[in-house]
């Protein structure tokens, strides 16, 4: 397949799947399963970060120390950018995003999972459709440095947007959305990551030399959602038996990029 067929094909496949692996996770399964998911998800993201983007990144610019630059100025630029969504939408430590309003679901370990059912349906949607442009972005900037690259960057974004879109799907529950009209949404949504994906694929063709710079950035995010937005939340349960878990399933999310390294190379070859 040509390298654009690669990126539409992912971005529709891999943005559908995560959705309706979110609903069947929130519906069947349960939103427990959300902290295993997540677990799992902080490996692979770590994992395809510093063992695939980042040395392709070096390699295509072939200049360590401005590479390791842009990755460092990206982070920053997360932090910001976060506090920014934070600060519009919030005027006092009570706003939206530390209301006390949640929906709480029975967790693995017993006690609670966590959902906050105050913030509106709307902003959720907006929040992802921004977020699977971004990933969008990520997956063609990947796929036109090589097409193993691509796919075990389609892979990371695949295994940290399930447990994101579980989230997600519970909130729009809880703000009063039907199961068919939260999937359909979410499915629409998720469209964002295609048009990211073609918008980026014919503005890189004519500046090629921009790829390593979005390689960087695409690792920042990578490590910035892992160690930001992720890691934090597993310090919440501190019991010996499920910190074990947790680096279990880290360590199983990295190993799944290291091994799917592996096979893309061995088809490729």
């Amino acid at each position: 397949m040509s390298v654009l067929l690669w990126i539409i094909v992912t971005s529709i496949v891999g943005g559908a799947m995560s959705v309706l692996a979110a609903a069947m996770f929130a519906l069947t399964l349960g939103v427990a399963w959300v902290s295993q998911l997540v677990s799992f998800a902080i490996g692979a993201l770590l994992g395809a970060a510093f063992l695939e983007v980042l040395p392709h990144a070096v390699i295509a610019s072939a200049d360590a120390s401005s590479t390791s630059a842009i990755v460092l100025a990206g982070i920053l630029a997360f932090f910001v950018l976060e506090k920014l969504v934070l600060w519009r939408h919030c005027h006092t430590e009570a706003c939206e995003g530390h209301e006390q309003h949640v929906h709480a679901a029975p967790g693995p370990h017993g006690g609670h999972e966590s959902f906050d059912g105050g913030r509106s349906g709307l902003l959720i949607l907006i929040g992802d459709t921004f977020h699977n442009f971004v990933d969008g972005v990520l997956i063609a900037a990947a796929f036109m440095e090589s097409i193993e690259l691509g796919i075990i960057t389609a892979l990371a974004i695949i295994a940290h947007e399930i447990p994101q879109e579980v989230g997600d799907f519970v909130i729009l529950l809880h703000s009063g959305y039907s199961r068919a009209k939260a999937l359909a949404y979410n499915l629409i949504s998720s469209l964002a990551t295609l048009v990211g994906g073609l918008l980026s694929y014919y503005a890189l063709s004519s500046a090629q030399s921009a790829v390593p710079v979005f390689l960087a950035l695409g690792a920042a995010s990578m490590i910035y959602v892992a160690v930001a937005d992720l890691i934090p939340g597993l310090h919440k349960r501190t019991a010996l038996k499920a910190t074990l878990q947790q680096v279990l399933l880290i360590g199983a999310g990295v190993g799944t990029i290291w091994f799917s390294h592996h096979l893309v190379d061995r088809f490729a070859g």
